[in-house]
């Protein structure tokens, strides 16, 4: 007589017909893609980090005082970018993606842009380059790399309202920036006069908001699952930072092994995975805004301890951002004046000495 065969724990995994469902968008891996985060109120776009500029990027945190139009002031939020273009000068915004670009993988771009009231000409052109190092010069354009949109006739002016502009990119493979303007080889021949009675001065100048890069996933297919035996799979635990499910605004979570040099401010790279988990967690969490705080015990100078305490807690800020965090966030030092334990000992000490996040809203 034969005895049947058990397989304990064998997983038997059947392909079924692909799902006929619609594409599926990743996460945004522009870090700062609305501009709303920012390390202090300024005119220069560097400021909203990391961002940076090719000529005088402008950079607005509320509408502009007269500014009449309908849709005046940002698309979202508050804040947005400015950028200038004469017929002999032109302006190039540029920033280092979240992650590198992942060869053959299809990616939607998208921006808005808005024309300004007080310009008197228009482009033509209006796009984004990819590179691996940066934008350089004319020599980056490179068709192949590049999401251009064209409107020939009437320019990029849409009654001075918001413009989508979008496309389709394929990656070649390790870009990790992209560079936003006009690359038309003579930007002279790519403008055009609003007024042709008009001459004289020439400039058109755009309103940048709410630009993405979000990988763009084929439709999967899906698995039947059979499990033969006893089930003796075990689902790993996600790692995303663990919080209370009733966490609430005012709520203050300390972040764990975070870690710095004596008396400095950098992050070492053994806080890497801490600060993943948050940010993994804040994605998943979009609309939550928090505060991150920083905190230090009272040994040594009071101003020493505030200014070291903003450091540490910017400098979680700059890293969740790089991580393609789009979430409205702010930063704080609090030195010595918030501490959670006894000043006197050195495990009271080393509590004191912290950095956490707070929720603001929900």
């Amino acid at each position: 007589m034969i005895k049947p065969l058990f397989f304990y724990g064998l997983i038997l995994i059947f392909s079924v017909l692909q799902a006929q469902t619609p594409t599926i968008y990743d996460k945004n891996l522009v870090p700062n893609g609305s501009f709303e985060n920012y390390k202090r109120r300024s005119a220069s776009i560097k400021q909203a980090i990391p961002w940076t500029e090719k000529g005088t990027i402008d950079f607005y945190q509320s509408p502009l005082s007269n500014d009449t139009t309908v849709q005046k002031g940002a698309l979202s939020g508050n804040c947005y970018a400015g950028i200038r273009f004469q017929k002999r000068y032109k302006e190039f915004l540029q920033v280092r993606l979240a992650e590198s670009l992942h060869r053959g993988t299809t990616y939607e771009f998208e921006m808005k842009i808005r024309l300004a009231f007080w310009s008197n000409a228009v482009l033509r052109s209006f796009g984004v380059v990819f590179t691996k190092a940066g934008y350089r010069g004319q020599g980056d354009v490179i068709k192949s790399f590049m999401v251009d949109s064209i409107c020939k006739k009437g320019g990029f002016a849409n009654n001075r309202q918001w413009i989508t502009i979008k496309g389709v990119y394929k990656a070649e493979g390790g870009e990790k920036y992209i560079t936003i303007g006009n690359f038309a080889s003579k930007i002279k021949k790519d403008m055009l006069r609003m007024n042709l009675l008009k001459l004289g001065f020439k400039e058109a100048y755009y309103f940048i908001d709410d630009v993405s890069l979000k990988r763009r996933k084929e439709p999967e297919e899906k698995v039947a699952i059979e499990i033969v035996g006893p089930n003796l799979r075990r689902f790993e635990e996600d790692s995303v930072l663990k919080v209370n499910t009733n966490i609430k605004v005012g709520d203050k979570i300390a972040l764990n092994n975070i870690f710095f040099d004596n008396g400095k401010y950098y992050l070492l790279p053994e806080s890497n995975q801490e600060l993943n988990k948050l940010a993994q967690y804040l994605l998943r969490h979009p609309n939550m805004e928090i505060s991150v705080n920083g905190h230090s015990d009272n040994g040594g100078l009071k101003w020493k301890n505030q200014k070291l305490s903003e450091q540490r807690a910017r400098e979680v800020f700059i890293y969740l951002i790089k991580k393609g965090v789009q979430n409205k966030m702010y930063f704080k030092g609090f030195g010595a004046t918030q501490p959670i334990a006894d000043n006197k000992t050195d495990e009271g000490k080393a509590k004191n000495r912290r950095v956490e996040f707070e929720i603001i809203k929900q």
